[in-house]
């Protein structure tokens, strides 16, 4: 089977979705719409609906650099939740500044849910707008889209 592309709307933005099966390559934002369909679970987490969005992997966890254990570590702070860049670096055995630079080249935000990793100070960055993190962590923090074992 060949990658499929496709988006759904988050808001005012498009989530633009390279995916097969339950591998996830590649999620974007932007403004304009992307013909074709995106995995059930994001169409789903976008509308605000109950989503398990651990039933998809991403290719940024398969391995064992730095990243991978960064981004696993990502995909572990539960809905609803932050940690920030010095949580993970501990958990992990890194810095802080990797994990920043991990979360800036994150090549599927949502599924690994880099929304959910904010400075100790502040909310941190988010590509390509830091509205887009408020709006997830929104919500998610009012229980929307946190899967309840459906």
């Amino acid at each position: 089977m060949a990658i499929v592309t496709g988006s759904c709307r988050f808001g005012l933005w498009q989530v633009h979705v390279a995916w097969q099966d339950d591998l996830v390559y590649r999620v974007r934002f932007a403004r304009e719409e992307l013909a074709g369909p995106v995995p059930e679970e994001i169409l789903r987490y976008c509308a605000g609906r109950p989503a398990d969005l651990a039933s998809l992997e991403s290719v940024a966890t398969e391995g064992e650099s730095t990243s991978a254990g960064i981004y696993r570590a990502v995909r572990a702070i539960p809905c609803g939740q932050t940690a920030t860049y010095g949580e993970i670096a501990r958990r992990v055995g890194t810095a802080p500044r990797a994990v920043g630079s991990a979360m800036a080249r994150n090549p599927t935000p949502i599924v690994v849910p880099c929304h959910r990793v904010v400075a100790k100070t502040g909310m941190g960055g988010f590509t390509p707008d830091v509205a887009i993190k408020e709006a997830l962590l929104d919500m998610e923090r009012r229980g929307r889209v946190c899967d309840t074992g459906k």
